[in-house]
């Protein structure tokens, strides 16, 4: 089997089990502190890689790069993945993993708006299958589990599609490697320094008022002991750490939109291991929903190729 493949299967196991694990591992640790941890050590883990991309590329990082790694860390770490932690606590962990899966939607729909990226016929009916996947999953005629948790991970997704439209321009510089790794490592150093703020008794009481305690006494390493190096190596080093290194080597051994099955595999496996490890519950509005995504990606893919060829 082509290496590109196995690379391919690896992102998709391990990012297909992320929701499943961040739940299943849920109360062992605070949601930002488990949100700072894993992507401060998933950039680290994706750093050697990153720095040999931009030598291979020559680039010499300045204040510009800092500014732009700052905003884009910001958008795609403290704010998507803080509400999409969140609607993991509030939510099922297979919905949320299935919805999230339809970033690729929002990005085509930023793109054509802010960029001015044409879209074709093909791309239109997978947008208008992907939504349908996305209605019939929600069920909002009969809906079961948390609204809120549903508003949030649709924020999520639409953060980390214009995170994803914010770093277009710049990925040519970089390199996708490179720029994820250091997005990664200044969003956890943002986030380090909001929960820092947070510890002044004005900005503590403040979120109490607003009834957001969980923004609150934030530990960083407090409380965490010997039980809790395999699930935070797993979230941290394997999930988000490897899972996207594996997700550019395959890039590096197929090519973008072959590695990008991946990201069509997820919805299924992650329906699968919610209901093997904590016993979510796989649905009819759950099967069609995906089968509706999963139709819409392919098209995606189709037109991909059909715009590459």
């Amino acid at each position: 089997m082509n290496k590109g493949y196995i690379f391919v299967l690896v992102t998709a196991f391990l990012f297909g089990t992320m929701e499943t694990a961040l739940k299943f591992f849920g109360n062992m640790f605070h949601p930002i502190q488990i949100t700072f941890l894993r992507f401060l050590i998933g950039g680290l883990v994706l750093m050697p890689m990153a720095f040999s991309a931009l030598k291979k590329k020559n680039v010499q990082l300045n204040g510009q790069d800092l500014k732009f790694f700052l905003f884009s860390g910001f958008l795609g770490v403290v704010v998507s993945m803080i509400l999409y932690q969140m609607a993991i606590v509030y939510g099922k962990a297979s919905v949320n993993g299935v919805i999230f899966s339809c970033n690729p939607v929002f990005v085509v729909l930023f793109a054509y708006f802010l960029l001015g990226e044409p879209i074709d016929k093909l791309t239109v009916f997978s947008l208008m299958a992907s939504f349908a996947g996305i209605i019939c999953i929600v069920n909002p005629v009969n809906m079961s589990g948390s609204q809120l948790s549903i508003i949030l991970i649709l924020l999520s997704a639409l953060t980390f599609a214009l995170y994803g439209i914010a770093g277009r321009k710049h990925a040519q510089r970089y390199g996708g490697i490179a720029m994820t790794s250091l997005s990664f490592i200044c969003g956890s150093l943002e986030m380090l320094v909001l929960i820092g703020i947070s510890t002044f008794e004005p900005v503590r009481n403040l979120m109490l008022s607003l009834g957001l305690k969980v923004f609150t006494d934030i530990p960083i390493l407090s409380g965490l002991t010997a039980a809790h190096i395999p699930p935070l190596a797993y979230i941290a080093v394997g999930v988000t750490g490897l899972g996207y290194a594996s997700y550019f080597l395959a890039m590096e051994y197929t090519d973008p939109a072959t590695a990008s099955l991946a990201f069509y595999i997820k919805p299924i496996l992650t329906a699968f291991m919610a209901w093997l490890v904590i016993d979510e519950p796989i649905t009819v509005n759950m099967i069609v929903g995906i089968a509706l995504i999963l139709f819409g990606s392919c098209l995606s893919i189709i037109s991909k190729r059909k715009k590459a060829a």
